[in-house]
Formats: C-alpha cells, sequence, structure tokens
C-alpha cells in the first residue's frame, strides 16, 4: 500500500513486434480487462471474504481465521503482482489508477477494524494507521497540480511492516509468537508515522517550487508582452518621423527609451527568478 497507483492500464496502440515478448502484446491489446486490473479487482471482492471468514463462528475459531489470513495474504500478493505487471507493461487505465489504491486501503482498514472490533487490536494502532493512509491521499490532492510525490523505500518498508503485523493477528497466536506480534505491530506504527511526516514534508516542498515556478512563468510571460507592446510602439514612431530631422531624433530617443525598458525588465526577470528560488529552497 504505497500510496502509488500501480494496476493502471491502457496501451500505446502499436502493433506487436515479431518474436517479442507476449507481455509485449498484452500490452499494445491493453483495456480494461488486462491482468493488472483483474488482480485488482480479485483483491477488492477479498475484502469482503476476508472479513466473513474472520468473523465466522463467533470470530475467534483458530481454523476460520487461518483462512481469512489465506484470503488476507492472497490480496496482499495481488498487490505486489498487479504493481509489477502496471509498471513493466504500461498497463494504464482510469479504472487502475482509482480501483489499484483503493483495493489496498479497503483490505487494511477492513482487516483493522475488524481485529479492532474483535478486541484483538487496541483501537488507537486502528486509528494511527487509517489516518496517516487517508491524510497522505487528500495530501497527494493537494499537490498533484505541481508533481507527484514519488513512493520511498520507506513507504514499501511500512507496507511490508503492516501487511506481517495484520497477518499475524489474524492468525490465532498465543504464547511468545502473541508476543512477538505485538512488537511487529510497534514497528509498523513507528514506520507509519515517520513516512508519512516525511510525505508532508515532500509534498510542502514540492508545493512551494511549484509556486515558484508558476509566478516565474508569469513574470516572463508579462515581460514577454511588455517587450513586444514597446516594440511595436517604437516601430510606429519611427514611421511617423521619416521625412523631419525632429522626427529622427524623436525616433532615436524612442529606440533608445526601448533599450533602456528592456534592461529594466531583464532586471526585473532576474530579480524575480532569483526570489522564486530563494523561496523554493526554503
Amino acid at each position: 500500500m504505497t500510496g502509488v497507483p500501480a494496476s493502471a492500464a491502457g496501451g500505446s496502440g502499436a502493433k506487436p513486434v515479431r518474436g517479442g515478448k507476449l507481455g509485449t502484446a498484452a500490452v499494445n491489446q491493453a483495456s480494461l480487462w488486462n491482468i493488472a486490473n483483474i488482480l485488482t479487482m480479485v483483491r477488492l471482492l477479498l475484502v469482503p471474504g476476508f472479513v466473513l471468514l474472520l468473523f465466522h463462528n463467533g470470530g475467534y475459531d483458530p481454523a476460520w481465521r487461518s483462512f481469512a489470513w489465506a484470503a488476507f495474504a492472497v490480496a496482499m500478493i495481488t498487490d505486489l503482482f498487479d504493481g509489477h505487471l502496471a509498471r513493466t507493461y504500461n498497463l494504464v487505465t482510469d479504472f487502475g489508477k482509482i480501483a489499484d489504491p483503493i483495493a489496498d486501503k479497503a483490505i487494511m482498514g477492513a482487516a483493522l477494524v475488524s481485529l479492532s472490533i474483535l478486541g484483538d487490536l487496541p483501537w488507537w494502532i486502528t486509528g494511527v494507521i487509517i489516518a496517516r493512509e487517508l491524510g497522505i491521499t487528500l495530501m497527494r490532492f493537494w499537490v498533484i497540480r505541481h508533481a507527484v510525490i514519488p513512493a520511498s523505500r520507506g513507504g514499501k518498508l511500512k507496507t511490508l511492516a503492516q501487511g506481517t503485523a495484520v497477518g499475524m493477528y489474524v492468525l490465532a497466536l498465543t504464547g511468545p509468537l502473541a508476543t512477538l506480534r505485538f512488537w511487529v505491530m510497534m514497528v509498523a506504527v513507528v514506520l507509519t508515522v515517520v513516512t508519512g511526516l516525511d510525505y508532508v514534508r515532500q509534498a510542502v516542498v514540492l508545493r512551494r517550487k511549484g509556486l515558484a515556478a508558476e509566478r516565474a512563468a508569469t513574470a516572463e510571460r508579462a515581460a514577454e508582452a511588455t517587450e513586444e507592446a514597446l516594440q511595436a510602439a517604437a516601430g510606429t514612431a519611427a514611421g511617423g518621423a521619416v521625412g523631419g530631422t525632429v522626427g529622427a531624433g524623436s525616433s532615436g530617443g524612442a529606440v533608445a527609451g526601448v533599450a533602456d525598458v528592456r534592461g529594466g525588465v531583464a532586471d526585473v526577470r532576474g530579480t524575480a527568478e532569483a526570489r522564486d528560488a530563494a523561496e523554493a529552497e526554503r
């Protein structure tokens, strides 16, 4: 659950190359029903199945909880495979972009809430993890106009720790293994908080740089428009002064004025760029 949409599907439309890999042909024929999207849909269907298995027979039957763990494990594994297939073969569709992060958060959120309802997992842990995931999702939308927050190694490690810890809580473990799963969950919580703060830092920096770039582009366009207007004015003044000494002198003064304004525009442009660069560094 890295926050980055993995199962994306849609092809380039090019014809398959003779002798190429089967995956290449799959990309060229990509549609909604490609393997990456199918795995994502399987993961979505596993969410209600996992919940039913976990709560079957009161929620404390070791056998049924083992079945629930199997469903959870399959869901987490499909997350790895659909992401790999989507990145390798560029299977990009709007459905994949939307469904993949929903499926990731649905299976993890369902597991956390279900375990808390059963009394196996403290509600504060569930609250911290779910709040972090929802917050990062909103943060991505906040900066998506300027840049995309890339998935980090810490985020991937956090996902692995969460999946391992939740899987251990789904199983009916006792003794030392029950103690071990608590500490694995604590590691997952720490990684959840630390990586969440890092995502916030990245989002603030990316948004600041994006706004600075927009201001610089606006100043550039304004400077170019001003320069074009002055050039047009200078041409008009030069045309009206043909045939007279006074007119010639006025034309020379107009051209000199244009040169001075050009220099002023360049100074303003340089000052704006320097200011935006300093703001982006901060």
